[in-house]
């Protein structure tokens, strides 16, 4: 039996409760519904207002604390990760730049990413495209074609029918078509050298 996939979803939401996280849940939830019948899947959703300080740290120091370390591995180990944003000053927030700065720069290479933002107007959703696309395309991600946006208006009577809601399912599709046919990444941990094989190795060198 084929394991299920891992799927994660980061929410840079500052705020709780958050339209990103929000949006974030909503995009995971239409992977998962265009998965059914195909593939089963498991879903994380890392929050990062929560890890603003280990990131700080991580920023300084080099070395990431227990909570930030947990959060990197599960991106790390993702098969396919939903990043969403919230769009300061016309482009990604500083907590979610500074988390994929942290990230190992291997670690997202051919993976499959579905891109998302929110803001207050419309007008901010080319952020997704100048500024977040390009991000994880220097990650070497696999981003899919659709990115979804959404802003105040999307969320209030009207706009999901709209506009919001038919995106996601789009993306949650271009998103879950990637994965389908992808075989689960390994779950097994790094390999432990014992002490005294390490040990040798450096007298014999």
């Amino acid at each position: 039996m084929t394991a299920p996939l891992k799927l994660v979803a980061v929410s840079a939401g500052l705020s709780v409760p958050s339209s990103t996280r929000l949006l974030a849940d909503r995009l995971a939830g239409a992977v998962r519904t265009a998965l059914e019948g195909r593939r089963e899947v498991e879903v994380e959703v890392v929050e990062l207002r929560g890890l603003a300080r280990p990131i700080a740290d991580h920023l300084v120091t080099g070395f990431p604390g227990p909570e930030l370390r947990a959060a990197l591995e599960s991106v790390e180990a993702a098969d396919g990760l939903i990043a969403v944003t919230p769009v300061f000053s016309a482009s990604y927030s500083g907590l979610f730049k500074s988390f994929f700065d942290v990230l190992d720069r291997e670690a997202l290479t051919g993976t499959p990413v579905l891109i998302a933002a929110t803001g207050g107007t419309a007008r901010h959703s080319l952020a997704l495209e100048h500024a977040v696309r390009p991000l994880f395309a220097h990650l070497r991600a696999v981003v899919v074609p659709t990115a979804v946006f959404a802003a105040s208006e999307d969320w209030g009577p009207g706009g999901d029918a709209e506009g919001l809601g038919p995106r996601i399912a789009r993306a949650g599709g271009e998103l879950a078509d990637l994965l389908a046919g992808r075989p689960p990444r390994p779950r097994t941990g790094p390999e432990v050298v014992p002490f005294e094989q390490q040990l040798a190795a450096l007298r014999a060198g």
